[in-house]
């Protein structure tokens, strides 16, 4: 059950999916996702905050420009996607739960994590060279 209205998500969603990222609605997907598919995943976390809509989306969509960049693209949308957001997270542990926040799994394991404190208070640009690096690392 969403904790927010779906009209009011759905852009922040579709500012994501449209942009080519898969949205995993259940614990299923993100399973599928991590364990079988090859290569690298890039895992966001998305949520209605601001901080998502000004700095983490726009890095994001600013790091996939990369010449280097993950196999697959996936999104949970946190308060939406509950299921799905905690089993992504169960996936991204140690780290606490944070939205939102960005994952790299590279074979079924996290190799990269930009948690919510990483994301405030820096612009779109720093969480896409951050992320590129990232890229550039395992990608």
């Amino acid at each position: 059950m969403s904790m927010y209205p779906l009209e009011l998500v759905a852009p922040m969603a579709q500012d994501l999916t449209n942009y080519g990222f898969d949205g995993l609605k259940t614990v299923e997907e993100v399973d599928t996702f991590v364990t079988e598919k090859p290569g690298t995943v890039l895992m966001v976390v998305n949520s209605v905050c601001g901080c998502a809509a000004a700095m983490a989306r726009p890095g994001v969509k600013l790091a996939i420009q990369n010449e280097s960049k993950p196999d697959h693209l996936a999104t949970v949308f946190a308060g939406v996607d509950v299921d799905a957001t905690n089993r992504a997270r169960e996936y991204m542990l140690p780290y606490p739960p944070s939205s939102p926040c960005i994952g790299l799994f590279k074979d079924g394991q996290l190799v990269h994590m930009l948690e919510r404190h990483h994301i405030e208070g820096r612009s779109a640009e720093m969480i896409a060279d951050n992320l590129r690096q990232a890229f550039d690392q395992y990608c």
